[in-house]
């Protein structure tokens, strides 16, 4: 043994120093190299030479540093996510409410609508009926008249154009219906057909057929059982049956219905002769 193990201010430097190495390894994770003296041994023998290999704690606070990140960016993706569903969930909540609103919107529009449509209906209904009683009302006060001109026109008539004449003077005071062809109601060309069909003369349906269906006479130049039309030749819009003094006989319209009137109440346009 050395003679100088005993003593404190020896061994005390030896002792600090491989502390000061270890804590040195420790903090930079780099290999040290720590020489110890065999304290028990002889003087004369050789130092032991020890390596002692201290961890490297960059790796692992490198890895930590890693996840801490990762797990930063996964939080901070979910909060974006969680952030787009909210505005789209909004949005939706929005259109929502809109779509409601125009929805309620447009119902009440169409509620308006038809009220309306109904309201006016009801006042044509109404204007219709009115009408209709003054056509009773004057067909009642103008019958003497009406009675004394068929008379003179069926006086005048003769033959195959006064059965015309009075068939459709028969029909006087029916309804007119769009399409109808009778016996109680008509329109305009259903009465001029079934008038001739009476005396065996098969007209076309319409109007316009009806127009041309015999030969062109003047208005100066009538004679009862003439078809009197409305329009141009060939595209009349109305037609009707001359029934003499000055007077015809048609299905006018749904107000006034079948009439027998003075030419001037509603001059022709042309006539055409059948019989």
């Amino acid at each position: 043994m050395s003679h100088t193990a005993h003593i404190p201010s020896h061994r005390k430097p030896r002792r600090s120093a491989s502390k000061t190495a270890l804590r040195a390894g420790v903090a930079g994770g780099v290999l040290s190299t720590i020489a110890v003296a065999g304290a028990a041994g002889p003087a004369q023998a050789e130092p032991v030479a020890q390596t002692i290999e201290m961890p490297t704690i960059t790796a692992g606070l490198s890895t930590s540093v890693a996840a801490s990140a990762q797990a930063t960016q996964a939080v901070a993706l979910d909060l974006e996510t969680q952030a787009t569903e909210d505005a789209a969930a909004a949005t939706a909540a929005k259109t929502a409410k809109k779509a409601k609103a125009e929805a309620v919107r447009k119902a009440e529009a169409r509620k308006k609508a038809e009220a309306a449509a109904e309201a006016k209906a009801q006042e044509a209904a109404e204007r219709a009926s009115r009408s209709a009683e003054r056509t009773t009302l004057s067909a009642s006060t103008g019958s003497s008249d009406s009675a004394s001109s068929s008379s003179s026109s069926s006086s005048s008539a003769t033959g195959s154009a006064a059965s015309v004449v009075a068939f459709a003077q028969s029909q006087v005071g029916d309804a007119y219906v769009s399409g109808g062809t009778g016996p109680n109601s008509w329109d305009c060309s259903g009465l001029v057909q079934a008038a001739f069909r009476t005396v065996g003369v098969d007209l076309p349906r319409v109007s316009q057929s009806q127009s041309t269906a015999g030969t062109q006479v003047s208005l100066d130049n009538l004679q009862p059982g003439d078809i009197l039309y409305w329009g141009g030749a060939g595209s009349a819009y109305h037609v009707g049956i001359y029934v003499g003094g000055g007077q015809f006989v048609g299905a006018q319209n749904s107000s006034t219905g079948v009439v027998q009137k003075s030419l001037d109440y509603d001059p022709p346009s042309g006539a055409v002769r059948v019989l």
